[in-house]
């Protein structure tokens, strides 16, 4: 099927399911960017703005703990608790034959990141998103869907060691990191309902006031720390390091507002617990995208590109657990490699990936919306290629992974610090060299202003 037949079925699956909620034929239908698993499309009916959110086949739904129709419930239950949730319209059904999802109002504002950053008051729009927090994790648990998963925090690592194993077992650091975790899990807590996905990316904000919470899929019931320290991530800060709660301002602020909006008590070694979990939780999920494009379920090629972004979690990991390490080895000194020059003859690997990515941002002009969008994670994907053609990084040691994973080597050991520091550091300069938690470790680890 072409992409116009595509589209084609869409309309018409889409016409069908706004017939029952007495809503015309849609027109100017469009597909979002972004959305690493669910398809988002936008449109606009009897005059007014509405999205469409869908799993792009149905084996994305295989191993996720509920479905559309519980998520949509999750989503009205948190907009009547006073959740600045959108409105659902209606849910897709079997004779749509446009596969599962559901229908939207549109919110006004925007979801992009940087333009959210780069607008006035970024404190204010904290505190929005502190007292949005407190009033999910108010939400009683007759008040949603009784298949919405409690998390058991020791199965959760398991299954999180289960999917280490299936990628290969073969990374030190994210081993590393399974060890910390199976020796330090908290006691339970009593459980609330956690969004799972808190952060810039997955909230509206118009003129710099919070509009929207988007993205119920990861919803669960479990300990709101881990609520809170997911949106804390650097990787969700996009770059904007130096403010750590959601990239807008100071975690104790963030705690602070958070606690006087009617929000639990936060322990800050909770909170660590969490920010680990969910930072090695990320580096699989982004080593999983690989799978699954070349299981050929979804062979977007923004898959591929998703997966090496491992490398970012990765020395975020290590930032993370190295004061674990004697005083000595932090000291060590940390011997990073550095790009080699390549000499004349034919063309290599990395210079035939640069071509391409050259050719490709003079035609970007000509492209729009989601084909824009593809064409730059194209773009990145051979930038990839090129550095890697330079540095030829290696951050893969089964054996090594295996022994930490089993704790029969640990960060005393002489040199292992230095050695997990300097490929840490090679790996992302080769994947994404702009990511921004490079410059701050080379800074620390190597003494570079």
């Amino acid at each position: 099927m072409g992409e116009s037949d595509g589209v084609s079925q869409l309309q018409a699956g889409l016409t069908s399911a706004l017939r029952r909620a007495g809503l015309g034929a849609p027109g100017g239908l469009a597909r979002l960017t972004g959305g690493a698993t669910m398809e988002s499309w936008r449109f606009e009916a009897d005059g007014e703005p509405y999205v469409l959110r869908r799993a792009p086949s149905m084996s994305f739904l295989e191993d996720r703990p509920f479905g559309h129709d519980t998520e949509a419930a999750i989503i009205r239950a948190a907009a009547a608790a006073g959740v600045r949730a959108p409105e659902i319209v209606v849910e897709l059904r079997g004779e749509d034959d446009i596969g599962s999802g559901f229908v939207m109002r549109a919110l006004p504002g925007t979801p992009d990141p940087r333009a959210i950053l780069a607008m006035a008051e970024p404190e204010r729009l904290l505190l929005e998103c502190a007292a949005q927090l407190a009033r999910i994790h108010a939400i009683a648990r007759n008040d949603v869907p009784g298949d919405v998963p409690v998390m058991d925090y020791g199965e959760a690592i398991a299954k999180l060691q289960d999917q280490f194993e299936e990628a290969g077992g073969d990374r030190p650091i994210l081993a590393l990191g399974l060890k910390w975790l199976e020796d330090n899990y908290p006691a339970p807590v009593e459980p609330v309902l956690n969004h799972g996905d808190f952060r810039l990316g997955n909230l509206l904000v118009e003129e710099g006031k919070l509009a929207g919470v988007l993205d119920w899929e990861l919803a669960h019931f479990g300990d709101w720390h881990e609520d809170l320290a997911f949106g804390c991530m650097p990787v969700w800060r996009f770059g904007s390091y130096e403010r750590p709660a959601l990239g807008l301002g100071a975690l104790e602020d963030h705690f602070a507002a958070y606690e006087a909006a009617g929000g639990r008590p936060v322990d800050r070694s909770r909170f660590r617990f969490w920010t680990i979990y969910r930072t090695v939780w990320w580096a699989l999920g982004c080593l999983r995208n690989a799978q699954m494009w070349r299981s050929g379920d979804d062979r977007m090629l923004e898959r591929v590109v998703i997966s090496r972004r491992t490398s970012e979690q990765e020395l975020d990991l290590l930032l993370l657990l190295e004061e674990e390490a004697p005083e000595a080895e932090q000291r060590a000194p940390v011997i990073a490699s550095r790009p080699t020059k390549s000499g004349p003859g034919e063309a290599t690997s990395g210079e035939i990936a640069r071509a391409v990515s050259e050719w490709l941002g003079t035609i970007k002009d000509r492209m729009e919306g989601h084909d824009r969008f593809q064409l730059a994670v194209a773009r990145n994907a051979l930038g990839m290629i090129e550095r890697d053609d330079a540095l030829l990084a290696q951050a893969t040691d089964i054996d090594l992974a295996a022994a930490l994973l089993a704790g029969d080597v640990l960060l005393d050991e002489p040199g292992l610090l230095a050695r997990l520091r300097a490929e840490a550091l090679e790996k992302l300069e080769a994947d994404v060299p702009k990511y921004p938690s490079l410059a701050v470790a080379r800074r620390k680890w190597l003494g570079e202003n």
